[in-house]
């Protein structure tokens, strides 16, 4: 197992509440940042372009993935524009469907052909990759969000279906694969071993970075403690 700091995978911090952007950002492993409108909600986000604005005056250097709110096509569109307009790290992101399941194919190709820098989000199918892949401009750089997590949610192993869509994103160089939703650490390492090219990290996650390489029997003994003391803390008996 590699250590973090050998991973070729880039580490996105993946999240809403702003501190924690901001101190996650002054991290050298952590390589970009994303959010999305649920993650703002739990955090408890009001106004999104305050958010955003305020976000992207601290973090510069890195690329930060931002989504946008519409569901008409032609509203997406408009959005991406202008959120794009925000900073040259942004990374507009757009999903690959709307909420009626048309797809964004079409707008996506127009707003790379323009040069903005676009996450195509909510992806779960080979099919979809295929398509954003052939919408993509190759001249501009681009993120392609495959929700693996939500994919093994269904009791489906994600691990093929993303070496898959790494090789068919090879062609495009500036178009690179995130691991999305990744639902604990070894997700980490399967991104690794497909060769994806980055995986977005919940702070929980992120937490557990530690944990990395730790001795097993040591960790076994630790749990056993823990165990035992809070058998004790709580008075119980048999």
């Amino acid at each position: 197992m590699p250590k973090i700091d050998e991973l070729r995978v880039k580490l996105f911090a993946d999240g809403a509440d702003e501190s924690e952007m901001l101190e996650m950002s002054s991290r050298p492993f952590v390589k970009g940042l994303t959010t999305n409108p649920t993650l703002m909600r739990m955090a408890g986000v009001v106004h999104y372009r305050s958010f955003a604005t305020r976000i992207l005056a601290r973090i510069r250097d890195k690329p930060v993935s931002l989504e946008v709110l519409a569901d008409d096509l032609p509203a997406m569109e408009r959005e991406a524009l202008a959120i794009a307009s925000w900073g040259d790290n942004v990374y507009v992101k757009v999903p690959v469907t709307n909420t009626k399941g048309q797809p964004t194919y079409s707008i996506v190709e127009r707003l790379a052909s323009r040069g903005v820098k676009l996450n195509v989000t909510a992806i779960m199918t080979l099919a979809q990759v295929r398509d954003v892949a052939s919408v993509l401009n190759p001249e501009v750089k681009s993120y392609v969000s495959v929700l693996a997590g939500r994919i093994a949610d269904t009791g489906v192993d994600p691990e093929p279906m993303m070496a898959a869509a790494v090789h068919l994103l090879a062609p495009n160089v500036h178009a690179e694969l995130i691991w999305g939703s990744p639902r604990e650490l070894l997700n980490i390492f399967h991104a690794e071993r497909v060769g994806c090219h980055a995986i977005t990290l919940t702070r929980e996650i992120l937490r557990k970075l530690p944990m990395v390489g730790r001795s097993l029997e040591q960790y076994s003994l630790d749990t056993v403690r823990m165990f035992r003391d809070d058998a004790t803390t709580a008075g119980y008996s048999v």
